[in-house]
């Protein structure tokens, strides 16, 4: 019984996957080519998510996935605030609670006088102590937007009941640790491995002097 719904579970997320897949293809979402990636490495595939989430019907159906997790067997909610980073997550996350009837608020970055940064809420958003909170993000790559909003959510005091992604190309992170040390586990969609490379020799963009694209999320 066991192997069989494993094997069925097995079965649902590849389906689930596929279908994650096809929506990104479809919006063209999956770009090849040769890019500078937010962690200063050089990548030839990109994944630009705003493609996708440009698609309110593509949107719509993504986060139905994942509002169908967080409901008991009746049908409510189990979460009562959706949080998301800036700047794919706002999107998410308001799709994601209108489905499901809850809040949903976003964690903003910002930096501090010593160069730093953080994700704070703003504008009068803010988590009330207690509150059963979904963190959903767009693509895990380093983890750092997914690590600074929980720190955010911790700070007000909410119970982090999951993290989940569209796409996982971490190279098998599966989870995210919060500055208080404590790792909470990633759940993703679709897992898609894609290699990156030190800017020089080694990468094949630079090997074979292609232009260096700045896709629009890198600053």
């Amino acid at each position: 019984m066991t192997t069989l719904r494993s094997e069925t579970e097995l079965a649902a997320r590849a389906a689930t996957a596929g279908r994650v897949e096809d929506l990104f293809r479809r919006a063209g979402a999956l770009r090849h080519g040769h890019f500078l990636l937010s962690s200063g490495r050089h990548g030839d595939t990109y994944v630009e998510k705003f493609l996708v989430l440009s698609d309110p019907a593509a949107t719509v159906e993504l986060c139905s996935l994942w509002a169908a997790r967080y409901r008991d067997p009746a049908g409510a909610p189990t979460v009562d605030l959706v949080v998301g980073p800036t700047t794919g997550g706002v999107i998410l996350a308001f799709e994601t609670a209108r489905q499901l009837g809850v809040r949903a608020i976003f964690a903003e970055e910002v930096r501090d006088p010593d160069g730093g940064s953080r994700r704070v809420f703003r504008r009068g958003m803010a988590v009330r102590p207690g509150e059963r909170v979904l963190v959903v993000d767009d693509v895990l790559t380093t983890g750092g937007s997914l690590g600074a909003t929980l720190a955010a959510v911790e700070a007000g005091g909410g119970q982090v009941v999951g993290c989940e992604v569209l796409v996982d190309r971490s190279g098998g992170r599966r989870a995210v640790t919060a500055p208080s040390g404590r790792r909470y586990p990633v759940e993703a969609l679709w897992e898609l491995s894609l290699p990156t490379y030190e800017p020089g020799p080694g990468c094949p963009g630079c090997a074979a002097g292609l232009p260096l694209e700045v896709p629009g999320g890198v600053t």
